[in-house]
């Protein structure tokens, strides 16, 4: 064709002809994968008439782009005059040398058609993963079945290659690098910066950047040097403060094709920041904005403690006193489509900062009781009379929608048959769901005043809220809705530093607390 070829399509090219088993190619959105990808099946066959291509997309009619470009190759180029009598058409098509009638040198299909009877010496992935087929759990959990299908379908000691970008932050090439796939990953830039709030005019960096980049969408700009900033020996001095998100780069993979034109263009037609991440520098983000952002929990790695000092009990999370504690519980049954009975304990500190520290499930019955029905000796009310006396909860608000109806009183039961002192309230749940969920979380995410425990940070609850979108109706949200609850449950606190008060003041509200004092 005449093309200059850049580096990185170089690279490329080596590591297609000698990855293993199993391999993850990730590149930049615009690198030229499928151009790239049609050559290296060409030269597949070039090299063995009888090697026999499964080629996926996320749809038939992308696979067949793959397919008809494959074809064209195999027309043009001079190395492969002699496979140029095709017979078939886009979906199944044979090489001459070609001597399996049951399965073809290509077959393209859509991931989600029928490839049941199928053999292949190498099967490919190209762009499966995309934003229609990932925005859940389960639509991200039905590809992977459909993928699983391959595995019966590769003959032994075949290849599989996944090719791509990642769309989602439970990408499926991270998932096939963690199983020990061999993987190739060109970014756009080979490093990168960012601050989130620039508000300074002066900043050190790790890295000299050769493109600086302001904001995203329509309203972002690729900064000049020497008209909005300087590069100094540590960092970088703006003319003036961004005031807003700057992104800093070098190493640009592909300079000839994306020069400083082409960047801005781009940049600006992206819109939210993830996309960018996600599609240029092939991070693992979804595309569409994260409304609640659990990037933004502090985590924390202790255990409530409650000392005993002056004949009074005070609670400490490490060196932090803690001022009250909610709980609440969300049996199954209160919600349509959903089999998660959530339980979770939110702990918050004189300050108002919130700390979820239990966000769990809990399994089984309601309640299991002894033959005669007189004591509970199992169930989900006896896995919260444990944590309540492990916790010391004073309260816990029952959600009764459905089953919630007379989980409170079951409940009470067995808190009284085992002793324990705490309070069962029960609430309806009224308000709009989503609303209550985004009303509850943003507040605290953005003033960075919510906290979870490293273990809370490792469940469901961490997906639940990438995933979350407030116009869905229907989706996995039973621990981020408990937690919501939890979060709200307590007044709001505002302590001022007593140093700063005097007599000038005019605070009236007398001061509280235990003290320590040291006495002979």
């Amino acid at each position: 064709m005449g093309w200059v070829v850049p580096e990185i399509h170089v690279r490329a090219c080596i590591w297609l002809a000698t990855f293993g088993e199993l391999g993850v190619l990730r590149c930049f959105r615009g690198f030229g994968k499928s151009t790239l990808l049609a050559i290296y099946n060409a030269w597949r066959y070039h090299e063995d008439p009888e090697h026999r291509i499964l080629h996926q997309g996320d749809q038939d009619k992308t696979a067949y782009k793959t397919s008809r470009d494959t074809k064209r190759v195999l027309m043009k180029h001079p190395m492969t005059a002699a496979l140029r009598e095709i017979r078939g058409e886009s979906a199944f098509w044979w090489v001459p040398g070609a001597d399996d009638e049951r399965n073809p040198s290509m077959q393209a299909a859509g991931i989600t058609s029928g490839i049941t009877s199928s053999r292949a010496d190498e099967i490919q992935n190209d762009d499966v993963e995309v934003p229609k087929n990932i925005g859940n759990p389960e639509a991200r959990e039905k590809m992977r079945y459909r993928l699983g299908e391959q595995t019966h379908i590769l003959v032994p000691g075949g290849r599989m290659l996944y090719i791509g970008t990642p769309h989602t932050h439970d990408s499926l090439y991270d998932e096939m690098e963690r199983i020990g796939a061999d993987c190739l990953t060109i970014r756009m830039f080979d490093r990168e910066h960012r601050i989130e709030s620039a508000s300074e005019s002066e900043y050190a960096l790790p890295f000299a950047p050769e493109y600086v980049f302001f904001g995203i969408g329509e309203t972002s700009k690729l900064l000049q040097e020497g008209a909005d900033y300087v590069l100094t020996k540590t960092g970088i001095k703006f003319s003036q403060p961004p005031h807003g998100l700057v992104d800093f780069y070098s190493g640009s993979s592909w300079p000839e094709r994306f020069d400083r034109a082409e960047l801005q263009k781009r940049r600006t037609r992206t819109r939210t920041i993830n996309e960018w991440d996600s599609q240029y520098q092939l991070h693992s983000k979804p595309v569409s904005e994260i409304r609640l952002d659990p990037a933004k929990i502090i985590p924390y790695a202790v255990a409530p403690v409650v000392k005993i000092a002056n004949r009074a009990a005070s609670m400490w999370l490490g060196k932090v006193q803690i001022a009250g504690m909610a709980a609440r519980w969300d049996p199954s049954s209160a919600k349509l489509n959903s089999d998660i009975s959530a339980f979770t304990v939110v702990l918050q500190d004189l300050r108002g900062r919130r700390y979820i520290h239990v966000a769990q499930a809990l399994t089984g019955e309601v309640a299991e009781f002894s033959p005669d029905g007189n004591r509970i000796l199992g169930g989900q009310v006896f896995q919260i009379c444990e944590l309540v006396r492990q916790y010391k909860i004073p309260r816990i608000v029952v959600e009764t929608n459905g089953i919630g109806a007379f989980a409170p009183a079951i409940l009470r039961g067995a808190l009284k048959q085992y002793g324990l002192r705490c309070a069962v309230i029960d609430e309806p749940a009224v308000q709009n769901k989503n609303k209550r969920i985004l009303e509850s979380y943003e507040g605290v995410l953005s003033s960075r005043m919510l906290w979870a425990h490293v273990e809370v940070l490792r469940g469901p609850l961490w997906d639940q809220m990438k995933d979350w979108n407030p116009d869905t109706q229907n989706q996995p949200d039973d621990y981020l809705d408990v937690t919501a609850g939890a979060i709200v449950d307590q007044p709001e606190r505002i302590q001022v530093d007593p140093g700063e008060l005097g007599p000038e003041s005019g605070e009236w509200r007398p001061a509280g607390g235990v003290h320590e004092i040291a006495y002979e």
